[in-house]
């Protein structure tokens, strides 16, 4: 079997990177290992995601890398947050001060609501219907 473990997201400062993805989105720190020379290996998962695809916080390392910060996916929607309880998450994250750009809406898909993390990546809450 198969599956992505890791995707990486660009960041300013592991710091900040990690108080925003566990504090306010609710992700757990899985592993943050230094690895000399200012760099680390910091990984953060959704709740019970120990199995699931990870996000790799990796600071940007030149001009270029931070040029892409906040902006990896050209302004698209990169990234899906599923949740099995989009009212709880969306006050949850609303009142951590995640900025939503939209109200939810209710799709026959399911529940969504498009966000932007701490850097302006645009990402989904999304309860799939039924």
């Amino acid at each position: 079997m198969s599956f992505i473990a890791l995707v990486t997201l660009v960041v300013r400062d592991y710091d900040e990177a990690v108080d925003f993805y566990t504090r306010a989105l609710g992700f757990e720190l899985a592993e943050d290992t230094d690895r000399g020379g200012g760099s680390r290996w910091v990984v953060v998962r959704p709740p019970g995601g120990e199995a699931g695809t990870g996000l790799l916080l990796a600071k940007a390392k030149d001009p270029e890398q931070a040029a892409s910060v906040g902006a990896q996916t050209g302004g698209r929607v990169g990234f899906f947050l599923h949740t099995a309880d989009f009212a709880a998450d969306h006050a949850r994250m609303t009142a951590a001060g995640v900025r939503f750009l939209e109200e939810p809406r209710h799709e026959a898909y399911g529940s969504v609501a498009v966000f932007e993390d701490l850097y302006g990546n645009r990402w989904d809450l999304l309860q799939p219907a039924g």
